[in-house]
């Protein structure tokens, strides 16, 4: 099932790739630095008020859908769900009309309402995808996601171009979703003919959806702090400068994390409910290996190549503090992404979610910590060593806390081959010559490929050539 979603996925990885790049490139150039601000102000309000009333919902959707197909209960899951999402979705309206009423200037007061109404959208877009996921319907979530982010970066441009400002991007998004609503909701809301809303249920998706929501909340403390404070105590255009850094390292990386998460997740449920531990371990040990392999010297790479990679893609106002805050998230973004899409998946896999709230509560209070302590002295740098220390802690927390809830192994093997390889890599690409712009990065990029892939493969760490072939004979037949 993995290796399907993989495959099945891929078209989904290049386009969020591509949409992900070209929306740093043009964004940086169209916005001005304080509109960028304004984006990424109103992004991670619109992003924290979907994770605290919504998410729970999502994420009960894609936990829980294989047992009420065992059980027979899939229209009872579905009505129960959608009547539960209703009941918390009623606070948005109510949340727009405090922002209205607030001292905020105009231009972020309205982008933060539009980030507000879009949730709603948002979210029952992602019910739709999360039941496709969960069922293994992988061409029609892939679909689904490949219309919501290129069309909502296509309209998202065109209303920037428009004079819309740092609500652009997000009024893009949010109509993109709008339509998708009306494309699948019908069809999602005929799964609960015969279904009736079961307090039982409710309680169970509850128990298990809740803390995951409070712990995606105290991720997003972790993602969204840095901005906040840098407001608090800088400038707009200060966080326009920051977000562009870590938009270029963590959505560069998060392309390849949320595809393996996207196929990786439901294999690992699969696996535990139909095999058990022993099934679940040796396709955890198979997902985290090759994970390890893949993402370890983008993470690398993307250090290495930074300052060519900014002026390429990042706007003139915005390039030069970009380039310094990117090679610190690409170290975050790897630890974030391999404690989101591998560490705490144990929680999960056991249904022990409160102990979600544990592993990122301590990550998120060092977070908090630091930035006040640090961005005051610092300014840029102190939410730079505030963000990489505390993703951090999250790992080792995770990974320390998993081992009680359900035991996922560690390739330390594969880690540190993989490791040596990206030493090697690193040492080569710096003694390459630095034309600067596209001439360098593509220079730097090729040669840094070419070394890690050449003693990865030598060596067959993971037993990536196995995997490979494999890979290559499944895709031959569409080919």
């Amino acid at each position: 099932m993995f290796w399907r979603g993989v495959l099945g996925y891929l078209p989904v990885n290049v386009v969020q790739g591509v949409v992900g790049l070209l929306t740093i490139v043009l964004f940086t150039r169209v916005l001005d630095p304080t509109q960028y601000g304004v984006y990424a102000l109103a992004f991670s309000v619109g992003s924290l008020t979907q994770t605290v009333l919504l998410t729970w919902t999502e994420a009960a959707m894609a936990r829980f859908l294989a047992a009420r197909g065992e059980d027979g209960r899939l229209a009872d899951h579905f009505a129960t769900l959608y009547r539960l999402w209703i009941g918390a979705a009623v606070l948005v309206p109510l949340a727009c009309v405090a922002v209205a009423m607030s001292p905020l200037h105009g231009p972020l007061k309205v982008a933060v309402i539009a980030a507000l109404a879009s949730t709603l959208v948002n979210s029952l877009t992602k019910l739709a995808l999360e039941r496709r996921r969960a069922a293994g319907e992988v061409s029609g979530a892939a679909l689904l996601t490949i219309i919501q982010n290129a069309g909502g970066f296509v309209l998202g441009l065109a209303l920037a171009f428009a004079g819309l400002g740092g609500a652009a991007p997000i009024l893009g998004v949010g109509a993109i979703s709008a339509l998708c609503v009306v494309l699948v909701l019908p069809a999602e809301l005929k799964r609960l003919a015969g279904g009736k809303f079961d307090r039982a249920l409710a309680r169970a998706y509850a128990a298990y959806g809740l803390p995951v929501s409070l712990s995606l909340i105290l991720a997003l403390v972790l993602a969204s702090t840095d901005r906040l404070l840098l407001g608090a105590f800088l400038d707009e255009a200060t966080v326009g400068v920051y977000h562009a850094g870590y938009s270029l390292g963590s959505r560069t990386l998060d392309v390849v994390f949320i595809w393996l998460g996207m196929a990786g997740a439901p294999a690992l449920i699969s696996a535990l409910e139909r095999g058990g531990q022993s099934a679940l371990t040796e396709a955890a040990h198979e997902q985290a290996s090759f994970m390890t392999l893949l993402t370890l010297p983008a993470a690398v790479g993307l250090a290495l190549v930074a300052r060519p990679l900014a002026e390429l893609m990042i706007g003139e106002d915005l390039r030069v503090g970009a380039s310094h805050v990117t090679p610190w998230i690409a170290a975050s973004g790897w630890l974030s992404g391999v404690t989101t899409y591998y560490l705490l998946q144990a929680f999960t896999l056991a249904r022990r979610t409160p102990l979600l709230i544990v592993s990122m509560s301590a990550p998120a209070i060092v977070n908090v910590i630091f930035n006040l302590a640090l961005i005051p002295r610092l300014g840029l740098d102190g939410a730079l060593w505030a963000t990489t220390l505390s993703y951090g802690v999250g790992a080792v927390a995770a990974w320390a806390l998993g081992r009680r809830a359900c035991r996922l192994p560690i390739p330390w093997e594969v880690l540190a081959k993989a490791g040596a390889a990206c030493v090697a890599m690193a040492l080569v690409v710096r003694l390459l010559p630095s034309p600067g712009g596209a001439l360098e990065l593509a220079l730097k990029a090729g040669v840094g490929a070419t070394v890690y892939g050449a003693i990865v493969l030598s060596l067959d760490v993971g037993g990536l050539r196995g995997k490979l072939s494999g890979l290559l004979r499944r895709r031959a037949p569409a080919l």
